[in-house]
């Protein structure tokens, strides 16, 4: 059947991913087991990734429907995961806003002209995602159809806040002295670049979602340069915005690194799972969300150690969750290039090896 549906008994139409793993524990369900996927699945540590990049750039890959679908699905194949995430960047809904993008090796990306005014901010073009940003759509689609039916598919975005300061900064910053010094200098311009920025968010998301992804997840890349105060003044308004958009029903991951003092704020902007990074106590700062999703929380350096390593500290964080319904396994933050292929499919086997449940 088309894009993984198959026949009821009764002669209707059943989606296996449904009921996966994965999605019940978006739901707050019971599991016989954690779910787990990894942030940066799909990368550097690859053998089948790298040699794929000696021949395409990192914008020719996310632009090409064929490629993307190739590297997302080798990427659940290859560690045994239990849902895709597809391949992307967040940050190609800059180019049609009227931005150039570009990724310089050992630099990472670079946006330019910068936006530094009012005035600049006042010259970024309306979006029509489906014309500018349609490559990604026809890669949800493509996508979908060469995974296994049972394997749900996450789309995403960049939330507000983590656009902004890159388009502030003019590529990644280690404290965005810019976007901050921007936002309170400039607050009327800060809002409304951020209105346009959410705009574009949300319909690129509910346009994946209409082409076929099972779950979004909104990444806050830097939100942790924040404090609570600014976090809620000059940020959540505009998240809320972004998830006020989806549909109900449609899994919304929230996802933010540093952010320990941020997450109940974060909560409150919406997302039916919040991840959580290595700094913060799992079980005690998921009790403090009350009845939300939980996803975290490994930190990605311990894929740099033994597969002893890695198996104690899985059985670690599996110990603490229990059969606590709900929790997703991840890690704290994407996998780490240097990382070693065999601890990847390591932790997933450790995953589904030493629950409780």
């Amino acid at each position: 059947m088309p894009g993984g549906l198959v026949k009821t008994g009764k002669g209707g139409l059943l989606s296996p991913w449904k009921e996966s793993l994965f999605l019940r524990a978006c739901r707050r369900e019971k599991t016989p087991r954690p779910p787990v996927w990894l942030m940066r699945q799909a990368g550097r540590y690859q053998a089948s990734y790298r040699a794929l990049r000696e021949h395409v750039s990192m914008l020719e890959l996310c632009k090409s429907p064929d490629l993307v679908a190739q590297v997302t699905v080798n990427a659940v194949q290859e560690t045994g995961v239990d849902a895709a995430i597809l391949f992307s960047d967040l940050l190609l809904p800059v180019e049609p806003l009227g931005l150039a993008l570009s990724f310089q090796k050992g630099e990472g990306p670079a946006i330019a002209p910068a936006i530094r005014s009012a005035a600049d901010v006042a010259r970024l073009r309306p979006v029509d995602v489906g014309d500018s940003l349609g490559y990604i759509l026809e890669a949800v689609r493509r996508t979908r159809l060469s995974l296994p039916a049972d394997i749900p598919l996450l789309g995403f975005a960049g939330a507000p806040f983590t656009l902004a300061g890159y388009m502030i900064e003019g590529g990644g910053s280690k404290d965005f002295s810019l976007t901050k010094s921007f936002m309170r200098s400039e607050p009327k311009a800060w809002h409304s670049l951020l209105g346009k920025i959410a705009r574009v968010v949300a319909d690129l998301l509910n346009e994946q979602i209409s082409a076929g992804v099972q779950a979004v997840q909104l990444f806050d890349s830097w939100v942790g340069v924040l404090s609570p105060s600014d976090y809620q003044t000059y940020a959540q308004p505009h998240t809320r915005s972004v998830f006020q958009a989806l549909p109900r029903g449609v899994p919304a991951l929230h996802f933010g690194t540093q952010s320990g003092a941020l997450l109940p704020l974060m909560r409150d902007a919406g997302g039916t799972v919040i991840g959580l990074d290595w700094r913060v106590p799992l079980l005690e700062t998921w009790k403090r969300l009350g009845p939300v999703g939980a996803m975290g929380n490994l930190d990605p350096t311990v894929l740099l150690s033994s597969r002893g390593v890695v198996r104690r500290e899985v059985q670690r964080i599996l110990a603490e969750v229990g059969s606590r319904p709900g929790f997703i396994f991840n890690l704290g933050h994407g996998i780490l290039p240097a990382t070693p292929f065999e601890n990847v499919v390591a932790l997933v086997q450790c995953v589904k090896e030493f629950s409780s449940r």
